[in-house]
């Protein structure tokens, strides 16, 4: 059974050996991953839960995200289907962080990591509730609103606006992309 967290340098030394899951949008994944990973979707891992317990009976899954957090969610969700699988401690920030490259696609789009569309958001609703409100004293709300909501956010790791944004279609795997990764994945025990 692989361990319930990987180090970046321990990852690193048994990546020809380790099946690499990335569950961050696909925009994210595009933007930069660990290559060789392939990229499903936290908000899609029911539906890839055959052939992860396929793959995880072949060897150590890996679960990877941009800090650890949505890949700690995607071990539990895993954990439940009984599959094992480690989360790669501190992301693909910390895998850089240690020197290890990231596969960039030169065709890749442009998509910001989920934690800056976040802030990017966030930002502008609280701004939008302040302007607004010099005029409408109610529109403050929203303001006071998104600042709960990120309070909340981090004392519970989860993130109610990260999951809208993830339906964006910018950060939507095309249906293909997601059939051929699990096609890929069912092909490696064959």
């Amino acid at each position: 059974m692989a361990p319930t967290s990987l180090a970046p340098d321990r990852a690193h030394a048994r990546l020809h050996e380790l099946t690499v899951i990335d569950v961050r949008t696909h925009g994210e994944y595009a933007s930069g991953h660990i290559a060789g990973a392939h990229n499903i979707p936290l908000d899609h891992l029911d539906a890839a839960v055959p052939v992860l317990k396929s793959a995880a009976e072949r060897g150590d899954l890996v679960m990877v995200c941009a800090s650890g957090a949505r890949s700690a969610q995607a071990c539990a969700t895993l954990t439940a289907h009984n599959i094992p699988a480690a989360t790669l401690t501190g992301g693909t920030i910390a895998w850089s962080r240690h020197g290890h490259d990231l596969h960039r696609p030169t065709d890749a789009r442009g998509v910001w990591p989920m934690d800056r569309q976040v802030r990017f958001v966030a930002g502008s609703l609280v701004l939008a509730g302040l302007a607004v409100g010099q005029r409408r004293a109610a529109a403050r709300w929203l303001s006071v609103g998104v600042a709960g909501g990120l309070v909340y956010s981090g004392i519970s790791g989860s993130c109610a606006m990260a999951r809208v944004l993830a339906k964006l279609p910018l950060n939507q795997p095309r249906a293909i992309d997601l059939d051929a990764t699990l096609a890929a994945l069912a092909a490696m025990g064959q």
